[in-house]
């Protein structure tokens, strides 16, 4: 579906509400050196609250994709933002931890429904020659979450409690319902699909995996997310102290501005997948800087930002890639999923390779992964070419 005119007063509200899907990650990453004084006594399991979304999003990512084309994009988001605000709600009242797991496992089915429909539905209010910057604009919005949640959540933490974040979660959440369920009214209802049934799902999976055009962002996002959030938990040790926090604190900022600059950019002359082929190149070189420059602030600024043309490029790549809305939806899924898998295994590995081999190993790693990513892009594009 084209559009002569981009709606980008609805774009911004429907990415306020990608802010806080991010923030039902970054509530918890925040926060997490105080969860122990919450629940005292559960040692190792306490990572359990965190990870128990990504790993919802590792086996459900695809079909959440097929169940919110089914239910409709408009009622998907606005019901996943309710379940969203009621599990935070429920998350300040003080719950025992099995409980808390409990709720952050249905959040976790909330986050999914958010990730899939919210980018649908800027791709279809956006303008054919705006959709490239209005999904690069939403593939900003775990960056601009976890920065919000350090300069204000941080600061209501100290004064009021962990509880206290929460409950703004939630009501922020229940808000955005209210508001969304109205501006989405004058949003034309796409059409729906048929519920999968539970024996489709390995032939939907095999379907959408094998097709270059929906499975191409979600490819280059599981080597793109294994490597982000990995680098910027090993790397800081390594810059000079006197450069740490700044470095530390710019690189997702730097990654951000080169997405919504550079990227946008570059998307009006050059196809989305190219944008995310040369921040793989860059990436990748860049990292090379650093394996050979431990902790070198420039070479990691410059790394940041060659993977904000990866952030960008991979949500623009997706309407470009597929026209259809369903396939959209499909490849929407496929990104969270493979984006949960990367962020499940990629710091555990690089933590690893650290303490067993190195820096070399580690660094090594990384940039294995970055050429993998560049690799499988190239792939898929010459599978489409011959298709």
């Amino acid at each position: 579906m084209t559009r002569e005119k981009t709606r980008w007063g609805l774009i911004l509200l429907i990415w306020v509400a990608g802010l806080g899907a991010a923030a039902q990650y970054g509530k918890i990453s925040v926060v997490f050196y105080r969860m122990e004084a919450l629940f005292p006594g559960v040692g190792h399991w306490l990572g359990f609250t965190v990870s128990m979304v990504a790993v919802l999003g590792i086996l459900f990512g695809i079909v959440t994709g097929a169940v919110v084309a089914a239910i409709g994009f408009r009622r998907a988001l606005v019901g996943a933002l309710w379940i969203g605000a009621a599990m935070s709600g429920l998350q300040a009242l003080d719950l025992s931890f099995g409980l808390f797991l409990l709720t952050r496992a249905v959040e976790g089915l909330s986050h999914l429904g958010l990730v899939v429909a919210a980018p649908t539905l800027i791709a279809q209010i956006s303008s054919e020659r705006n959709r490239g910057a209005a999904m690069t604009l939403w593939g900003t919005f775990f960056g601009v979450s976890f920065t919000v949640l350090a300069w204000l959540g941080l600061p209501l933490v100290d004064r009021y409690g962990v509880l206290s974040l929460f409950a703004a979660h939630g009501l922020i959440m229940a808000a955005l319902a209210v508001i969304l369920h109205l501006a989405l009214r004058s949003v034309p209802a796409l059409p729906r699909q048929s519920m999968p049934q539970l024996s489709e799902l390995p032939r939907l999976h095999l379907t959408i995996y094998s097709s270059p055009w929906m499975s191409a962002p979600a490819a280059g996002w599981l080597f793109y997310t294994a490597c982000f959030v990995s680098i910027l938990t090993v790397i800081p040790p390594f810059i000079a102290p006197e450069w740490r926090g700044f470095v530390v604190g710019a690189m997702p900022l730097t990654s951000i501005l080169s997405s919504m600059s550079i990227g946008v950019l570059l998307l009006r002359y050059i196809q989305a997948v190219q944008v995310v082929q040369l921040g793989f190149g860059l990436s990748m070189l860049s990292m090379i800087w650093l394996w050979s420059m431990p902790g070198d602030p420039a070479a990691c600024l410059v790394l940041a930002a060659s993977m904000g043309l990866i952030q960008g490029g991979s949500f623009a790549a997706i309407p470009q890639l597929n026209s259809a809305v369903v396939d959209r939806a499909y490849a929407q899924g496929a990104l969270a999923q493979t984006g949960n898998l990367g962020n499940g295994i990629g710091t555990p590995l690089m933590v690893a390779l650290l303490a067993l081999s190195g820096y070399s190993s580690m660094a090594g790693a990384v940039t294995l992964l970055f050429l993998s990513g560049l690799l499988v892009h190239l792939f898929l594009a010459r599978l489409r070419a011959d298709g």
